[in-house]
C-alpha cells in the first residue's frame, strides 16, 4: 500500500519497491513499532525503521535491475551466435524481457513471428538454458525465461520463524 501510496506521490516511477517483505522478515520489530506509536505517540522510531526499509528494498532493486541487464547482455550475445536463426530469437528473447513466463502463442502474437519460426527459436533458447518448457503439451506450451525468474525470486524467501 506505502509503495502505490508512493507512486501516487510521484515519488516512485513504478511500484518496484517490496517493502512488504521487508516488513514481514522484520515483523517483530515492525509490530513493536507500531504499537509504540499508539502507546506513546513515537513516529521517529517508525520512520527511522521505513527509511531503512525504503534503502535496503532501493538497493536490492537496484542490484536485481543490474543483474538482469548482465543477464539480458550476456544472453543476447549467445543468442546471436545461432546463425540465421539469431535474429528472430532474439526478439523471441525481448519479448520475454516483458514476460518471463510465455505462452507460445503470446510470443508469436507479441513477434509478429510465425509460429513455426517461434518454436524453432524457443527450441534453440531452451538447448541454451535460456528457457524452460513447462507443459510438456503439443500446444499452449509454457515457457519461463529461466535466471530471470531465478533472479527475480532472489530474496523473496521468508525466514523460518
Amino acid at each position: 500500500m506505502i509503495t502505490l501510496l508512493l507512486c501516487d506521490q510521484k515519488a516512485l516511477q513504478k511500484p518496484m519497491l517490496y517493502l512488504s517483505l521487508y516488513f514481514k522478515t522484520h515483523r517483530q520489530i515492525y509490530y513493536e513499532l507500531l504499537n509504540s506509536i499508539r502507546l506513546t505517540g513515537d513516529w521517529e522510531a517508525w520512520l527511522d525503521f521505513f527509511a531503512d526499509a525504503v534503502i535496503v528494498t532501493a538497493n536490492q532493486a537496484m542490484e536485481t535491475a543490474q543483474q538482469l541487464i548482465a543477464l539480458f547482455k550476456e544472453d543476447a550475445a549467445r543468442i546471436s551466435g545461432l546463425g540465421r536463426a539469431g535474429p528472430s530469437a532474439l526478439q523471441v528473447h525481448r519479448a520475454l524481457l516483458e514476460h518471463p513466463i510465455a505462452t507460445s502463442g503470446w510470443l508469436v502474437e507479441k513477434t509478429g513471428i510465425t509460429p513455426a519460426t517461434v518454436n524453432k527459436c524457443l527450441k534453440l533458447m531452451e538447448r541454451l538454458g535460456i528457457v524452460r518448457e513447462h507443459t510438456a503439451q503439443k500446444r499452449n506450451r509454457i515457457f519461463s525465461y529461466v535466471r530471470y525468474v531465478e533472479i527475480m525470486n532472489l530474496g523473496t524467501e521468508l525466514p523460518d520463524i
